[in-house]
């Protein structure tokens, strides 16, 4: 059987593999129940490594890029035992989780008009960009033994998408999209070229990964959260910049965008996106129907609704994974196993364990 790393290569560059890759993401605390219920952890009971426990093909060893604004440490505004309010260095206040996945709640942010964004933040983005970098020799250690293991490895971070909303929040942005445009063309722009530095820099001092992620959640259920239209004009020919400097370097780059895809497609064709994740099918996602008009395209990676598994029922489970894999065959597409979003708590672990092997039936 190929290796991880050339079975996912393969199918990153338009041909088939030998077998049918496999890899996922799971929520902290699916991972926490999960060892309560059974699952190897260490000594201080913390969850043993997932890639190596359930063999992943495919595997991140982050990012080292800090996005914010300044560069100042976060100020906690308020704190309980079960969340905090954390203002980030672009000004925005995010309300977050402790114990608990989840996107965090918009409570304020200071980066209301291009005038403030002037004056108090682009100048902090056009400085020395190494204060940025994180620990580049814990990155190209990880990369190393990755690269050591035969995995697709890969570097994913958001890109402006998710940076506009954390600096401005959903209303200060979506306003903005259309009383300002050319504040959106001069910020994502303004990072555009910061990260292109950036990456340059990590590339050459921790080396090249196998591929990139860009991870933007431009949907939410059945609607992308602004139209196609003001996508391909503010957004698209960015992504199509950086994905041409990853492509310059020979790295295939995926677009990770949770929700609603489908309208957003062609754009992602346009701009050159190799591979898509997740394609949520509760956010009104078909993933046979992109096959069937896009399989030339991409390599799917996920597409497995994550509800399946969440149900308990081992047949409902096997009949799930067996028309997932058999419908994406049967039209031809490329793909990589794994769920439509993430793995949450709702999951058994004794369930989990079985989807694998219903998996590894069918894999080749």
């Amino acid at each position: 059987m190929q290796a991880s790393y050339d079975a996912v290569e393969a199918l990153m560059r338009g041909r088939q593999a030998q077998f049918l890759p496999l890899f996922d993401s799971i929520w902290g605390e699916t991972l926490h129940r999960w060892v309560s219920e059974g699952m190897p952890a260490d000594a201080k009971g913390n969850p043993r490594d997932v890639t190596d426990q359930f063999g992943f093909d495919m595997v991140c060893v982050g990012c080292c890029l800090n996005w914010e604004a300044k560069l100042a440490p976060p100020v906690v505004l308020d704190e309980t035992d079960a969340w905090k309010i954390v203002r980030n260095g672009s000004g925005g206040a995010l309300k977050w989780w402790k114990n608990r996945s989840g996107t965090p709640e918009h409570v304020d942010f200071h980066m209301t008009s291009r005038t403030i964004w002037e004056e108090e933040y682009k100048p902090h983005l056009m400085k020395d960009h190494r204060p940025r970098l994180g620990d580049l020799a814990k990155a190209r250690d990880a990369l190393s033994r990755r690269k050591a293991q035969d995995k697709w490895v890969f570097f994913d971070h958001m890109f402006i998408w998710e940076i506009l909303r954390a600096s401005l929040g959903d209303v200060n942005m979506l306003m903005a999209l259309v009383d300002d445009p050319e504040w959106i063309h001069d910020f994502n722009r303004t990072y555009t070229d910061l990260y292109k530095t950036c990456w340059q820099t990590i590339f050459d001092e921790v080396g090249l990964p196998s591929g990139l992620w860009i991870s933007e959640d431009l949907g939410f259920r059945d609607r992308l959260f602004c139209s196609p239209n003001t996508l391909r004009e503010l957004f698209f020919p960015y992504y199509r910049e950086m994905i041409d400097f990853f492509h310059s370097r020979n790295l295939p780059v995926v677009l990770h965008s949770c929700g609603y895809q489908e309208s957003m497609i062609p754009l992602a064709v346009e701009a050159g996106f190799d591979a898509l994740n997740p394609m949520e099918v509760k956010a009104g996602n078909d993933i046979f129907r992109f096959a069937e008009t896009y399989g030339d395209r991409f390599c799917f990676v996920g597409g497995l609704d994550a509800r399946i598994l969440e149900s308990g029922d081992r047949r409902a489970i096997r009949a799930g994974i067996s028309r997932y894999i058999a419908g994406l065959r049967e039209r031809g597409a490329r793909f990589i196993y794994g769920s439509d979003h993430s793995l949450s708590p709702k999951i058994s672990y004794a369930d989990f364990l079985y989807s694998l092997d219903v998996y590894r039936e069918l894999r080749q």
